[in-house]
């Protein structure tokens, strides 16, 4: 059978013909060379089979490309690494406000805003040049999930009770909701239809979440293939939510014990990717 004719099961559920450009073109993103793209591509292929998990493909790539180059790895495992940041949203509501404050605005997180009906827990609240921005977070800590368009329908309802009485000297601008999934196309028109900006894992086409995240440098510290998962929820708790966050306090390192070995390898890795 020809490889573009295998099916894939993605983790909706949902079966697509595998995709050899694809599976390129995400280990070029992480700026791996042609050759080492050519080479991982054909080893992959050599081990697919029909029905095979869109998981099983990224873990087998993923493997291979740790094998040659690890902080290539790491920027591969973006997206895997944002789910990485859970359980709760509180960690991704921090990772998006450093996102936006790298970006040039002053960040608050988790603030009560009174509404003209009822009062409001806001996620993030980023001001820029006397412009204050509402910001909704909507985490996800299960791949295939979407945001369909209850979440903007419930989010604009909430901007609408707050705008109604908002008496600040700050202009307020459009509201936003964040996700680290997708959002369905019902959810995208609506938000166009009403001016409320969408942000998720693609969308924007060309400046959503892991183009930004690529562009400033900003990656989470779930990307670390060095850590393990209970040194990064360990350095999560403690509000280490950036790998640039671990540069600046790596004493946490030694809090958890850590050889003096073993650190500086992590903090090299740490290094290559705040570059």
């Amino acid at each position: 059978m020809n490889l573009e004719e295998l099916e894939v099961r993605k983790y909706s559920g949902e079966k697509v013909k595998f995709s050899i450009s694809k599976l390129s073109l995400s280990l070029i993103r992480s700026g791996a060379d042609k050759s080492m793209v050519n080479t991982i591509v054909q080893k992959v292929s050599d081990e697919i089979y029909d029905g095979i998990s869109t998981k099983e493909i990224y873990n087998r790539a993923f493997t291979l490309l740790k094998g040659k180059n690890r902080c290539l790895a790491s920027k591969y495992k973006l997206k895997r690494a944002i789910y990485e940041l859970g359980p709760t949203g509180f960690p991704f509501e921090g990772f998006v406000s450093r996102l936006l404050k790298y970006s040039g605005y002053t960040t608050e997180t988790n603030i009560i805003l009174k509404g003209k009906c009822v009062t409001h827990e806001i996620d993030v609240i980023a001001k820029k040049e006397h412009i204050t921005t509402l910001i909704e977070c909507k985490y996800h800590n299960e791949q295939g999930l979407k945001c369909n368009i209850k979440i903007p329908l419930y989010i604009h309802s909430r901007y609408l009770d707050i705008k109604a009485n908002y008496k600040e000297n700050e202009k307020l601008g459009v509201g936003w909701v964040v996700t680290n999934t997708k959002f369905t196309k019902d959810a995208i028109q609506y938000g166009n239809c009403i001016n409320l900006y969408l942000l998720s894992w693609d969308y924007p086409i060309g400046n959503g979440l892991k183009d930004r995240i690529d562009r400033l440098g900003l990656y989470p510290i779930t990307v670390s293939t060095l850590l393990t998962k209970r040194e990064k929820q360990f350095l999560i708790s403690r509000d280490v939510i950036l790998c640039r966050d671990l540069k600046e306090d790596s004493f946490f390192l030694d809090k958890l014990g850590v050889s003096d070995i073993r650190k500086k390898k992590i903090l090299s890795e740490i290094n290559k990717l705040c570059r």
